[in-house]
């Protein structure tokens, strides 16, 4: 694949879709049954709605605003309103009224295309206090009153008002810059209010590239026969890059989940080859595999810890196990290892975990078990991914070295800069916050990094989110959150201690270890009636202890609070996309935080 000579991300597609014509590419369940969308037939479909959408009036540059769970419509609707040069605009699922008002406004959109009536229970109320927004489009037949300033039209008819429309679209992809903005995507906003980042197609059709030279030597890697999972929110810039034009760019097919909660029986059925996921989904399953093989004990218990522990040292230090172990070693393979695999479709190449530091210990866990995970990094800002490990030297402490057409560099102060195509034209509607940003042409991405002696980057911090102690050390809250959520008791945590003497922290318990440990108690399993549960307390507290014995002496937590709620997306502390919106967790917990320290 050419990715430097390809125009726009509409004429790769097409050009895909007349290569694979017949053959299954997107693929939704229903009824109990997966069903699939040709090649031939998607682009039957883009090509009616993007006729349909310009005999509605949208022209090149205007912004049309999506709303819609992970589905063939999504990926239909985003390519055609790219392919008449307008602007697609993701939107999270989660919006509040609010947040889709700043989003339609500060975008300027005049059309959103909404999936369902209960995601346009948000949606309608936003554009009725949006003047620019005119038009809706509704995939499924809404139930609810339209705002008398909006105009709504469905799904199908602006399909069938297309196709009798007719014409093609050659002239208006023929029209598309490469540098020209294909989309908007609004930073998820861990603090203030989300920007909407302007990425061109270029910047997209870089991180293809990139990615396609990153995974071309995994064993087993052919691009016209792998299988995508897809699970994350597609208004995520890396499931919009990694999960649906890296698999449009080889030919792959995307299978789109019914939702997390049954993300683990699709993994069953589907068996995905390729899977794109954010820590937090491997801290889940961890602790649900520990759990689970806690609860079986005896020998497969055994079997499994010895399986981890032989896997560990093969990785950390190769070439050390002993010949005894290396019998053992294969025997588990067939006993453990086939097993866990198994568990996950059988046929899984590779995990690939970006948007979010990745806990070492999680990555080993995984890799000691046979499940090969390739950490990667970026941002938003740029396309998303900047670097990623490849199978041939994946060292997980890192997140590997940059991607072919990404140039990165170190900053005098730590900063990780970069630059390339991939890099965002700037802020929409923002010119002081993008030229903060973006400077002499190199994107600061406010991440603290080095270089190791391979040239991968190892990410040591958040710039802002770095805690300075009363003492003047500098520590990672990220490094301590993620070995305190390893911990199978703990499913959430933040520490706290921004000039104080020590660190403190507020955790979450995991779910399935307060259901069992209520159980064993005798105890309520609401977590809002245990938050002050002294014997809760207590065991909580020695887990911390036993997460101290692998911090340093300034990094260690003295004392921790239990948090009555999880953190989420509901309640805003955290994003869309699962980072920890730490401002609003202090704004809530912050006085009693501040009592962990005996005021």
């Amino acid at each position: 694949m050419d990715y430097a000579g390809i125009r726009n991300l509409p004429a790769l597609f097409f050009e895909r879709a007349e290569t694979f014509g017949d053959r299954p590419f997107l693929w939704r369940k229903q009824d109990d049954a997966w069903h699939a969308l040709t090649w031939r037939e998607v682009a039957d479909s883009v090509t009616a709605l993007a006729l349909g959408l310009r005999a509605d009036g949208i022209k090149p540059g205007d912004r049309v605003t999506l709303v819609s769970e992970s589905r063939p419509e999504w990926l239909i609707a985003d390519l055609a309103i790219m392919s008449v040069g307008a602007i697609s605009v993701p939107a999270y699922t989660t919006n509040t009224v609010a947040d889709h008002q700043h989003v339609l406004s500060d975008s300027g959109s005049i059309a959103a295309i909404v999936s369902t009536p209960a995601l346009a229970e948000t949606l309608l109320p936003a554009a009725g206090q949006t003047p620019d927004t005119q038009t809706i489009i509704s995939i499924e037949p809404l139930t609810q009153t339209i705002p008398d300033s909006i105009r709504c039209l469905g799904w199908d008819d602006v399909l069938a008002n297309g196709r009798a429309a007719g014409g093609d679209l050659d002239q208006d992809i023929a029209a598309i810059e490469r540098t020209s903005t294909c989309c908007l995507i609004y930073t998820s906003g861990t603090s203030g209010q989300p920007k909407g980042v302007m990425l061109s197609h270029g910047a997209i059709l870089c991180n293809c590239m990139g990615a396609y030279h990153f995974l071309h030597d995994l064993p087993g890697f052919e691009q016209e026969t792998e299988i995508f999972l897809s699970f994350l929110p597609l208004s995520h810039s890396y499931e919009h890059s990694a999960g649906q034009f890296f698999p449009i760019s080889i030919g792959a097919q995307i299978y789109y989940a019914e939702g997390i909660d049954k993300l683990t029986a699709n993994i069953a059925e589907v068996h995905p080859t390729i899977m794109t996921a954010v820590p937090r989904l491997y801290e889940a399953m961890h602790n649900r595999v520990r759990r689970g093989v806690e609860r079986t004990g005896g020998l497969k218990q055994k079997l499994f810890e010895r399986a981890v522990e032989l896997g560990r040292k093969s990785y950390e230090a190769p070439g050390s196990l002993t010949i005894g172990e290396k019998v053992t070693n294969r025997l588990l393979d067939t006993l453990v290892r086939k097993k866990v695999k198994e568990r996950f479709g059988g046929r899984l190449k590779a995990f690939v975990s970006g948007g979010a530091p990745l806990n070492y210990d999680i990555g080993v866990f995984f890799t000691a078990l046979g499940l090969r995970i390739l950490q990667g990094y970026g941002q938003t800002e740029a396309a998303p991914v900047v670097s990623c490990n490849p199978f041939s030297l994946n060292k997980l402490q890192t997140v590997g070295p940059p991607l072919k057409g990404v140039e990165v560099r170190i900053a005098e102060d730590g900063e990780i800069l970069v630059q390339g195509e991939l890099v965002m034209q700037g802020y929409w509607n923002n010119p002081e916050a993008t030229a903060e940003t973006i400077r002499d042409g190199w994107l600061h991405t406010g991440d603290i990094g080095e270089f190791d002696e391979d040239g991968y980057i190892r990410i040591t911090d958040r710039k802002k989110d770095i805690i300075v102690n009363s003492g003047g050390d500098n520590l990672s809250p990220a490094r301590v959150e993620g070995i305190l959520t390893a911990e199978p008791e703990i499913g959430q945590a933040m520490v706290y201690g921004d000039q104080r003497p020590h660190l403190v922290a507020l955790v979450v318990p995991d779910p399935d270890f307060l259901t069992d440990w209520s159980k064993s108690s005798g105890k309520s399993g609401d977590l809002a009636d245990l938050a002050d549960d002294p014997d809760l307390q207590k065991t909580l507290q020695d887990v911390l202890d036993r997460v101290n014995a692998k911090l340093s002496v300034v990094e260690r937590v003295r004392r921790l609070q239990i948090a009555p709620e999880a953190f989420t997306i509901e309640n805003e502390m955290m994003t869309p996309t699962m980072k920890l919106r730490r401002h609003v967790v202090k704004e809530v917990y912050g006085d009693a935080l501040e009592r962990l320290y005996g005021h």
